[in-house]
């Protein structure tokens, strides 16, 4: 896909949003093209480490509110990453915003670099809806619970360097480093045994995620509940027109 690049260096994969005009908004060319290049990673031996980025300008700033994600596919789901089953590690290389679906791609990633210019958030209330690619229930595990509540209720977002102190960044670097950093980093994973590597993974993501299952049914239940809101409607209206939108609580 032309919206997304692919390239290998040594045993990491780079995989890169090249929707810079459209701030890497997902939608069906990203999701085809991130599932396409997981897909590959994860069946290529040889290739023992990702990393997701989206350049030096933009992480992604989210779902196309215009076009839509396009469909789930059926190794990745949506946006081709949000339910995969994955062994190997992925890291986020995050420049500029991530943003709604954004943030919910690096909160499916097992690491995360960040530029100081780099800001994390889930502003979906501001359109009237939630955060339904598993940003509600995931952010908690993340943030403590309630940084995580601010960020879903009040809908601003926060910098990388408070994100680094709380944990969610593993490495801060200076704007337009985040790619190499982040491949440094997949470099010193890739030193390591890549068996002993998805084993260790495995078992922490068992202890860390658990059983999404409820939780996904409860997200997609009130998700669906609200999608049929004239505050949705709204929304979406005000945000492409660029104006306030006026809530109604309807």
């Amino acid at each position: 896909m032309d919206t997304v690049e692919v390239t290998q260096r040594g045993r990491v994969t780079v995989i890169t949003m090249r929707r810079e005009a459209k701030r890497n908004a997902i939608n069906a060319d990203i999701t085809a093209g991130i599932d396409n290049a997981l897909n590959e990673f994860e069946d290529d031996p040889e290739q023992w480490c990702a990393v997701l980025t989206g350049g030096t300008l933009c992480f992604s700033a989210g779902a196309d509110l215009a076009a839509g994600p396009g469909e789930p596919t059926p190794r990745g789901g949506i946006a081709g990453l949000i339910t995969r089953t994955r062994t190997k590690p992925l890291i986020a290389a995050v420049e500029g915003v991530a943003l709604g679906g954004g943030l919910e791609l690096v909160l499916c990633c097992d690491l995360v670099v960040a530029a100081t210019n780099a800001s994390f958030g889930l502003p979906e209330p501001q359109r009237g809806l939630m955060a339904d690619f598993g940003g509600a229930f995931r952010i908690t595990r993340h943030f403590p619970p309630n940084l995580a509540r601010e960020l879903l209720l009040t809908a601003d977002p926060i910098d990388a360097e408070r994100a680094e102190r709380l944990g969610f960044v593993n490495r801060l670097t200076e704007p337009g480093a985040a790619l190499t950093a982040a491949i440094e980093l997949a470099e010193r994973i890739c030193a390591n045994a890549p068996l002993a590597v998805r084993a260790s993974l495995q078992v922490a993501d068992a202890a860390i995620n658990g059983d999404e299952t409820a939780l996904w049914e409860l997200s997609n239940r009130t998700h669906g509940e609200l999608v049929r809101t004239a505050d949705v409607a709204e929304g979406v209206a005000a945000f492409l027109e660029k104006r306030p939108a006026h809530w109604k609580a309807q």
